[in-house]
């Protein structure tokens, strides 16, 4: 996050009252998180237990902070001019090589997966504590964020060198560093702290970098349907069935998304007296409405694959767990936006929870099917309430 200041610098946008646009070297960047998500996606379903839902967690949660502090970067400095390009560029390339690693990261690439991953939070800091000089005033705060990234830069390395459940270990206190230090301000001894108030940020700006970030994830929910039905053997009736449930399950996701509310979140950043603190929740609510959408595409591979097993306890959890997590997630950014938790949702997630012992009468198609028809119902509501133009007023009684 970012010290706010009126003073002019060669590398800041232009803050002319309008919304800063996202660049497309913004855009370009994202496009190595399609591939983060992916490997996410993969590594997950291939280890569905309690040790790769851990594991893959810690992944997700280094993917997402890599994402986030670039955001919170670009949304002041001006990804336009050479040296933040350069920047942009080279940060884009270590997640490259982050990405690439997450298969073996708790194997025999887990030095590389930290290494990539340190080298670029504390190299993109480190760029912007050098280019702003000792005396602005943003640079207090980005060296208070410098040394919080040192610090879990050590236990990422330390986490590298060591075997699996050490790592594990080693790599939590990493993630706990960099989620955890925002929340003090980055204090550090003989540094002091920063508060939200310093980090006045383009509402606009960081509200359209998040809604393409869940567009991202997204898409690997329809890639998941996609590349399973191109290689499914034959397109028989419960394939195509399969196809129309996940496919849908999808459109029920993006449509609580941007259907009904995504265009309020900007509008909340702005009005608000203190929009540190309100892009802060903006970015940390996302780390679980993400985080459902990935679980969900898992589920998804295993509706497209086998629509007519029938379902083990990790199967069921994920089928109705993914769902759930992104309602969570959908229910408190919906708190943060409008002051109220949308009753519709925390219904979906008890019937989602309830589904769980079902689907052992059930098959995988059947289930999905269900979780499905949640979302809708979900989505169905809040559009209801959305029309009424009672959503403010209405979340206690939806």
């Amino acid at each position: 996050m970012t010290a706010a200041s009126p003073t002019h610098h060669p590398l800041l946008r232009r803050r002319d009252g309008h919304h800063a646009r996202v660049t497309f070297e913004e855009l370009f960047f994202d496009l190595v998180y399609v591939f983060a998500i992916t490997q996410l996606s993969h590594e997950l379903l291939h280890n569905l237990n309690l040790t790769g839902v851990v594991e893959t967690l810690i992944l997700w949660f280094a993917v997402w902070l890599g994402w986030q502090y670039t955001c919170w970067v670009t949304n002041w400095f001006d990804p336009e001019t050479p040296r933040i390009r350069t920047l942009l560029f080279t940060t884009m390339l270590a997640a490259l090589v982050m990405a690439s690693a997450i298969p073996g990261a708790f194997a025999d690439k887990g030095l590389v997966f930290a290494g990539a991953y340190a080298a670029m939070q504390v190299g993109r800091t480190a760029y912007i504590v050098w280019q702003l000089g000792p005396d602005h005033p943003l640079a207090a705060n980005y060296r208070r964020m410098l040394g919080w990234l040192l610090i879990a830069a050590v236990f990422w390395i330390a986490g590298g060198l060591v075997e699996h459940e050490a790592r594990m270990a080693l790599w939590t206190v990493a993630v706990a560093c960099e989620y955890a230090s925002p929340m003090f301000g980055f204090a550090l001894p003989g540094l002091g702290r920063s508060t939200t108030r310093d980090w006045t940020i383009d509402g606009g700006h960081l509200a359209e970098r998040c809604q393409l970030f869940v567009i991202v994830a997204l898409g690997e929910t329809l890639l998941a349907t996609g590349a399973t039905l191109a290689a499914a053997e034959s397109w028989d009736p419960a394939t195509l069935s399969a196809m129309l449930a996940t496919f849908l399950g999808t459109l029920a996701m993006w449509w609580l998304y941007f259907g009904t509310w995504s265009r309020d979140a900007t509008a909340r950043i702005a009005g608000s007296d203190d929009p540190g603190r309100i892009g802060a929740y903006f970015h940390y609510v996302h780390a679980i409405l993400v985080a459902g959408i990935i679980a969900t595409a898992v589920g998804n591979d295993l509706v497209m694959a086998h629509p007519h097993d029938a379902l083990k306890t990790t199967y069921a959890l994920v089928l109705s767990c993914g769902p759930a997590i992104y309602l969570l997630g959908s229910a408190v950014y919906k708190k943060v936006v409008y002051g109220a938790v949308p009753a519709s949702h925390v219904t979906g997630v008890v019937v989602l929870a309830l589904l769980i012992p079902v689907a052992f009468f059930v098959d995988l198609l059947t289930m999905g099917w269900l979780t499905t028809l949640v979302l809708l119902a979900v989505g169905f509501r809040e559009a209801q309430i959305r029309r009424a133009g009672t959503q403010t007023r209405s979340f206690g009684a939806s």
